[in-house]
């Protein structure tokens, strides 16, 4: 699930700047599981691929990647992203609410630019991704998204002093969720920007 409910108010933080730029593959060499995902996306199809920060999972990244035939798949766009609660149970995957998403492949179900998750839920830009089954073989992760926090229509909520509101970005302490892929408004504006050019992805991959 993606909103997290934060009890005590949180300090202000500097928010991402910039939007992200296309980039080479090579850029990311050293991670050899995008070559395993081309095998089971479409050539010249497009795929997210989510990297997983051990030390910060709250700045891992994010790539919209594009399924090249016989090479090296393509970075089309880049983004800052967080799973997780920022708990001690933050890294996780089955600990329901709270963990990261588990790694392995998930197939895309639906992608929805004014989602309307109601007052305890997600809204505005939204991709929805299939349950996981976590490591230990019992746990299901569910209500899977990448998502921001907006309304559904796409604005911003007005800021409630003193504490958080869900449905307004107000900085780095945002990327926290209740396991879903997190990301800022601006950024995911861009991603269903990049998506409609290059084609939708219908799968992601989570590594760590």
């Amino acid at each position: 699930m993606g909103i997290r409910r934060r009890i005590l108010p949180l300090a202000a933080a500097l928010a991402l700047t910039g939007l992200a730029a296309t980039e080479a593959a090579p850029a990311l060499a050293a991670q050899p599981a995008f070559g395993q995902t081309a095998k089971t996306a479409a050539a010249d199809g497009t795929y997210l691929y989510f990297d997983k920060n051990q030390s910060n999972p709250g700045n891992s990244r994010l790539y919209l990647m594009k399924s090249i035939a016989n090479a090296k798949d393509e970075v089309l766009a880049k983004y800052r992203a967080g799973s997780g609660d920022g708990g001690r149970n933050a890294k996780d995957e089955c600990a329901s609410s709270q963990g990261w998403l588990p790694n392995g492949t998930y197939q895309v179900l639906a992608h929805d630019a004014h989602y309307n998750g109601g007052d305890e839920g997600i809204n505005g830009k939204v991709i929805h991704v299939q349950d996981k089954v976590c490591e230990n073989g019992r746990t299901t992760r569910a209500e899977l998204f990448v998502h921001s926090e907006m309304w559904p229509e796409g604005s911003q909520a007005s800021p409630r002093p003193g504490q958080d509101n869900p449905y307004r970005w107000e900085g780095a302490d945002d990327y926290r969720s209740l396991g879903c892929i997190k990301l800022s408004p601006a950024h995911i504006t861009n991603l269903f920007a990049k998506a409609e050019q290059y084609g939708w992805p219908t799968e992601l991959k989570v590594v760590s």
